[in-house]
């Protein structure tokens, strides 16, 4: 596997060789904060003149190595070149016009410029705060309630007609989400403004272990009797938290709204679990 310098070697070469205005860094390359390991990728911009040209051709990706798989995305006025190859290292590479350079930078948490002759990075400034949660305010706490125990309906839905991935879907995607965002401004209540990672990386980084090991307890979706078992376990760990953050904060949460639903739940899915 080829190492760090190599690559960057690489990137700034394969740059020069195309006459690229600027190049960037983003990602978790950039965070000193985050793990380091093999599957961090190689987030880089490539700031172009001529878009047209560069990619009516697209043999010079070759120059990076051999690819195991590729995808090629349109990204508003940028084009998006994902690779994986043979040695295991990955480059997420953009191409973007000199005149969107803001559309770019306004898509990243944070950046370190490797090369910019023109200055065109100069009017800009990294935003490394783009994943950080700060404490919730009265309405977002309200919201996130509200989203939580109205999409639980959803599930049960799901559940009772035995439609597994519908169920999951909006479990996960949605109400372990609001669950995550509960957590979250917990966290920040008591730190302030925190990292938390993109999709929550770094949460449980800052909660004690026997959260994060009650929390992964929850993620068992294989059938509906577990999803069903998951669901349950999850309202009652959302109420707790919720409820402990309302106290701390000076909230209002609706207990009799989070009961009832809590009931109802449990009359629907009695001879599920």
């Amino acid at each position: 596997m080829r190492t760090e310098p190599e690559m960057l070697d690489l990137i700034l070469q394969t740059a020069k060789t195309l006459k690229v205005d600027a190049i960037a860094l983003s990602g978790s390359r950039t965070n000193p904060e985050a793990p380091k390991d093999e599957f961090q990728d190689y987030d880089v911009v490539y700031i172009v003149d001529d878009l047209t040209n560069l990619t009516s051709d697209l043999a010079w990706l070759d120059s990076f190595g051999a690819r195991m798989i590729e995808q090629h995305n349109i990204l508003g006025n940028r084009r998006l070149y994902l690779m994986l190859f043979e040695d295991g290292n990955r480059i997420d590479l953009t191409l973007c016009p000199k005149e969107y350079i803001k559309e770019w930078v306004e898509s990243e948490a944070d950046f370190t410029v490797l090369e910019d002759p023109k200055g065109l990075f100069a009017p800009y400034s990294p935003n490394p705060r783009r994943y950080w949660t700060s404490p919730a305010s009265a309405i977002d706490f309200e919201k996130a309630c509200n989203e939580f125990w109205w999409v639980s309906a959803y599930v049960v839905k799901g559940i009772c007609r035995k439609q597994l991935l519908y169920a999951t879907d909006h479990f996960y995607g949605i109400c372990q989400q609001e669950l995550l965002k509960i957590l979250a401004w917990q966290v920040a209540s008591d730190r302030g403004t925190v990292d938390i990672g993109k999709n929550s990386k770094y949460l449980f980084q800052y909660l004690p272990t026997e959260k994060k090991k009650e929390f992964s307890n929850l993620l068992d979706f294989s059938s509906i009797e577990k999803l069903t078992q998951s669901l349950f376990a999850t309202m009652q760990l959302f109420h707790h938290e919720a409820q402990s953050l309302a106290n701390k904060m000076g909230f209002d949460y609706k207990k009799d709204v989070a009961e009832k639903m809590i009931d109802y739940v449990e009359e629907k899915l009695q001879n599920t679990k």
